[in-house]
């Protein structure tokens, strides 16, 4: 499966909104690494969660892809949006991020997730083997979210948006 940087090549402003993307994403997944290795029951699953509906809209933005901007496009256009989000087979692009959709993205990762919970337990090593799964889940979910938004921006031929700043909130 190609990256996203490969799906970009060949446009700078799409491989600047993906330099972008996986700044935030960067950040969004050094935090939840952090929660992971706190061996307090459920605490890096409610920080996950809570990343990812931040993170999600983020990077939808990036892209021209949340609500609020597909409403402001052409009928035609928004058509051709959501069949290239049909063919992709997204289910957080131009989406209000729900709690439910959070939980479906993270069902992706689930034995990862669960071995995270098990190996916080273990001291040090195990919380250690927590935080890098904890990272490497938020990566992964990020780094399929921002393929799929490449994907269908090219699709769709879609005008980004101007860039907008770099959030530094986690």
């Amino acid at each position: 499966m190609p990256t996203a940087s490969t799906l970009a090549a060949g446009n700078p402003e799409l491989m600047d909104r993906v330099r972008t993307a996986r700044k935030l994403l960067n950040r969004r997944a050094m935090v939840a690494a952090a929660a992971s290795a706190v061996p307090v029951p459920g605490l890096d699953w409610m920080v996950d969660a809570a990343l990812l509906s931040k993170l999600v809209p983020e990077i939808n933005a990036q892209f021209g892809l949340t609500p609020d901007q597909l409403a402001q496009l052409p009928v035609h256009k928004r058509e051709q949006v959501q069949k290239a989000v049909g063919v992709i087979g997204s289910m957080l692009i131009g989406k209000f991020i729900t709690r439910d959709l959070v939980i479906k993205a993270v069902q992706k990762v689930g034995m990862r997730m669960a071995t995270k919970q098990v190996a916080k337990y273990v001291p040090l090593a195990g919380q250690a083997l927590s935080a890098l799964i904890g990272y490497t889940a938020i990566r992964y979910l990020g780094e399929e979210h921002i393929r799929d938004c490449v994907q269908v921006a090219k699709a769709a031929q879609l005008q980004l948006p101007a860039p907008s700043g770099l959030k530094a909130s986690p």
